[in-house]
């Protein structure tokens, strides 16, 4: 891969530093990277009207987007790459393409159009549009690919005695809390060790998601982390972890971040998504699919081994092959297979 002398626009909403990740490795190939978050701030209360009424917040919005503009309006471009899509307006896509026509614009999403409707009305200002989620990939004649891990999580050797048998790390959202606590608790009764870390970004904020997610109503707020961890911090809990629970949000299909960095960290699954049959890397042995309503684990999972999966299916998994797929080589061939079974 080589973008030696390209110049790129990234927007991107702030999703736990993988943005930062994301210019790095663009830089490290020869690109100059110019990169804007997609929303003009990342206060609580912003998120929170963006997510909810973004309309009474168009004039701020639109605000930033016209300082962005006029910010970039000197400089040619040679790609054009956005992340999310949730608060850009479109006369800045069609702004940006009369001044860059030759520009290629790529659109990818790590969402779905259940949860974004707005996606639709963007994949028309884009050459190339990919997502994560496949049903959206079929539905949309879109591009399909998977998210990545980061180099933090290759293969992780477990130090000394296993301190965890089970781990989970995530933001508190959905189900995820309900499921969690189920799990903890049939863990406990096979007298194994778990760990968890349910995350949310300040007490105000998880205030609001109560009010228009009825199922954080349960939740032990003393159970509750405000700290950001570090991917070096996750990958220090998955390393003295001999599995990692991944709770995917019910009506999405599209595999998370955490089930890469999982498996590649030689980690085994224990996932809500039962969707990942459908993947190149899928192993019984491996992933263990829960039944959201009706949840059970055998203690026989956590007594064999993790088998080391293909040195060239990892590497397709990786953030390198996540980049050469969106900017030089699709890779639907290869991941998104004619015989999809949709749970």
């Amino acid at each position: 891969m080589n973008l030696a002398g390209k110049r790129i626009l990234f927007l991107s909403a702030n999703f736990f530093g993988y943005e930062k990740a994301i210019v790095k490795k663009l830089t490290e190939l020869g690109a100059e990277v110019d990169f804007y978050n997609e929303r003009p701030s990342n206060s609580i209360f912003s998120k929170g009207i963006i997510r909810v009424k973004s309309d009474l917040y168009r004039r701020v919005i639109n605000r930033y987007y016209q300082r962005i503009f006029k910010e970039i309006a000197s400089k040619k471009y040679d790609f054009f790459l956005l992340i999310k899509g949730e608060t850009i307006p479109f006369l800045f896509l069609e702004k940006f393409r009369e001044r860059n026509p030759t520009a290629k614009m790529i659109f990818y999403s790590y969402d779905s159009t259940v949860e974004y409707p707005k996606f639709i009305k963007l994949y028309s200002y884009f050459d190339l549009n990919f997502t994560f989620e496949p049903k959206d990939a079929i539905n949309y004649d879109l591009h399909f690919r998977p998210l990545f891990f980061l180099k933090e999580y290759s293969f992780i050797e477990q130090s000394g005695a296993r301190k965890y048998d089970i781990a989970f790390v995530g933001s508190a959202h959905t189900d995820r809390y309900l499921i969690g606590e189920i799990v903890r608790e049939l863990i406990g009764k096979l007298n194994l060790k778990s760990y968890f870390y349910y995350y949310a970004p300040g007490k105000t904020a998880f205030a609001l998601k109560k009010i228009f997610d009825k199922t954080l109503k349960h939740f032990d707020f003393k159970k509750l982390s405000f700290k950001k961890l570090t991917h070096l911090e996750i990958a220090e809990i998955y390393k003295n972890s001999f599995a990692v629970l991944d709770i995917n949000k019910p009506f999405q299909f599209g595999l998370t971040m955490r089930t890469f960095e999982a498996l590649a960290s030689g980690k085994k699954l224990l996932t809500t998504n039962p969707d990942i049959k459908n993947y190149p890397f899928y192993s019984e042995e491996n992933i263990h699919i829960l039944n959201r309503d009706e949840i059970t684990i055998e203690n026989l999972f956590f007594q064999t081994p993790f088998q080391k999966i293909d040195l060239e299916i990892l590497e397709k998994m990786s953030l390198d092959s996540w980049i050469s797929c969106l900017f030089f080589e699709q890779q639907d061939d290869f991941w998104l297979v004619s015989d999809w079974k949709f749970v």
